[in-house]
């Protein structure tokens, strides 16, 4: 089974196992939302639509975060799981956001257009290291001038001691919360596809993609949230920025 296939067939329960199976929750997706958000605000004092690309989007957990701190947000939804990204646009629609999604592997080449903000949950850990790197460099290519990529992500230890420890008091937050044995192993069985790397080593590689002020904005053990800014171009170039991806006839507006 593949790591599409392993997602798809938990799609109905994913969104409910969340808070049990990441422990730090409430923290870890409001910093990402924190973090995306000025980014969007400023696309809208610009007059421009904010345009979000959510990579890994499973069911929208994220999107659907982003577009309740700013509603006039539009997203594009990407994912090789099918399953999880129905769940995500029935979301999406009965919360009338606007959106679309695209069902792509993340080694695939990304949507067409610029954005202010791209996204990711719990996804990229997916990708091996030389693939990890190609993607921040193409988000890097991606984002419009002063746009930001965000990672929420679950990342290793930078020595393997910490990483077993990371898993140990996983195992434990996780079991405080509720999760019973039949999750847990069914967490650790999708887990077999993880290659998480260490915060400090995306941090750099992101910077070698040519993004700044690159940080580390949350960590709690395993769950890390982190990401930085596209340069701005000099006003002499102000008329490249906000591209938007697409005509607006591939939204979604279903209520």
């Amino acid at each position: 089974m593949d790591v599409a296939r392993a997602f798809d067939a938990v799609a109905g329960s994913y969104d409910e196992a969340r808070r049990r199976l990441v422990p730090c929750f409430d923290e870890f997706y409001g910093t990402a939302v924190e973090v995306a958000e000025p980014a969007l605000r400023a696309a809208l004092a610009a007059g421009r639509t904010p345009q979000v690309l959510d990579l890994g989007a499973g069911t929208g957990l994220l999107s659907s975060l982003i577009a309740a701190a700013v509603p006039e947000s539009r997203v594009t939804l990407l994912d090789a799981a099918p399953k999880m990204l129905a769940v995500a646009a029935e979301h999406l629609t009965a919360r009338a956001v606007a959106h679309r999604v695209i069902v792509a592997d993340l080694v695939d080449p990304l949507p067409s257009g610029r954005y202010d903000a791209v996204v990711s949950a719990v996804a990229i850990h997916h990708l091996d290291d030389a693939a990890k790197r190609d993607l921040y460099r193409r988000v890097a290519e991606t984002l419009t001038p002063g746009g930001v990529f965000v990672n929420a992500e679950q990342v290793a230890g930078p020595t393997a001691e910490l990483d077993r420890r990371y898993h140990q008091v996983w195992l434990s937050q996780i079991a405080a919360r509720g999760s019973d044995a039949d999750e847990i192993a069914a967490a650790e069985q999708r887990m077999a596809y993880d290659r998480p790397a260490p915060v400090d080593e995306q941090c750099r590689w992101l910077i070698e993609a040519g993004l700044v002020d690159v940080d580390c904005f949350f960590k709690s053990w395993r769950f890390a949230v982190f990401g930085g800014h596209a340069p701005d171009l000099p006003d002499a170039r102000a008329e490249h920025r906000g591209r938007e991806g697409g005509s607006d006839d591939w939204w979604s507006y279903q209520r």
